[in-house]
């Protein structure tokens, strides 16, 4: 009887869209749609990440994100099928894994924008070195850093407060602070205090101490994108692995034959257990997913 149901509720569906929207119009209406939930009932920071990740290329269009909301709830109901033989549980488990979209979609903007503000760090340390070679004073090497249009928004508006703060207090001191505590990378506050040792102390021999902390920037580049690449490999093998446990009970079907696993079905202890396993192996997968998308960069 669910089944019936199910389906004549998809044909009106249907039928409905097709008589509000036909031809393209259909297309144009659901992308429409799932647009504005996600305006709607996204948090703020993944509307900030998102625009940046727009900016870079990296966004989903609505297209996709609806490719995506069928492929998981098609999927999701599959998998809880062949554990539960339940239209009802189905229909839950898609529900809960279409909810999930929009946190990986978070978590996939997040990445990129995170990858692009560490290349803009990369960018800052190594051009106020090299400005510095040349100018001689920090404040004019961000200057001419804010000048030659190699950072682009939040740093370059950040770069701008810093000039502005030395200028308004006649030291660095409170530029370097504001600037260590909104980007926490270890080489930002050891090229700071590096800069901040020359001021006070003197400029004499301060060529080998930038050159030093220039090749600690190029060892600490090279080991990030190397991380990268290490980090997809394996997030790669991860989903995989992760997605194969889930079907891991058609193993079980097979030893104790169909009957005797609707037999047990029938025993509420096996259903909490078997919801347990869905719920470990994606806390499992959702732990993952999670690990592979945070800390770009970080040291």
């Amino acid at each position: 009887m669910y089944i019936e149901v199910i389906i004549v509720g998809i044909i009106i569906l249907f039928v409905f869209i097709y008589r509000q929207n036909t031809g393209n119009n259909s297309y144009k209406f659901i992308a429409r749609t799932v647009g504005n939930t996600y305006e709607k009932f996204s948090p703020y920071s993944f509307r900030v990440v998102r625009e940046k990740a727009k900016e870079l290329g990296q966004e989903y269009t609505a297209r996709q994100y609806t490719i995506q909301v069928v492929i998981f709830g098609v999927t999701a109901a599959f998998v809880s099928y062949l554990y539960f033989y339940s239209i009802l549980w189905s229909l839950i488990y898609a529900a809960a894994a279409i909810a999930f979209i929009p946190y990986l979609a978070y978590m996939r903007c997040k990445k990129a924008y995170s990858e692009f503000i560490f290349e803009q760090i990369q960018i800052y340390t190594t051009n106020v070195i090299m400005e510095y070679n040349t100018q001689q004073s920090f404040v004019k090497s961000l200057e001419g850093v804010r000048d030659s249009g190699v950072l682009e928004e939040p740093l370059l508006s950040d770069v701008k407060e810093m000039i502005q703060m030395a200028y308004d207090s006649g030291t660095i001191d409170d530029a370097v602070r504001f600037m260590n505590e909104k980007y926490d990378y270890y080489v930002v506050k050891n090229m700071h205090q590096l800069f901040i040792q020359i001021t006070r102390e003197g400029s004499k021999d301060s060529g080998e101490a930038l050159e030093g902390m220039q090749m600690d920037i190029d060892m600490l580049v090279e080991s990030v994108y190397r991380d990268r690449i290490d980090r997809t490999t394996f997030y790669k093998q991860f989903i995989t692995f992760g997605i194969m446990l889930y079907f891991l009970v058609l193993l079980v079907q097979l030893l104790i034959g169909s009957d005797g696993y609707l037999t047990i079905l029938g025993k509420w202890y096996v259903v909490l257990l078997l919801h347990c396993v869905i719920l470990i192996n994606t806390f499992f997968l959702l732990s993952g997913i999670k690990f592979y998308h945070e800390d770009v960069g970080a040291e």
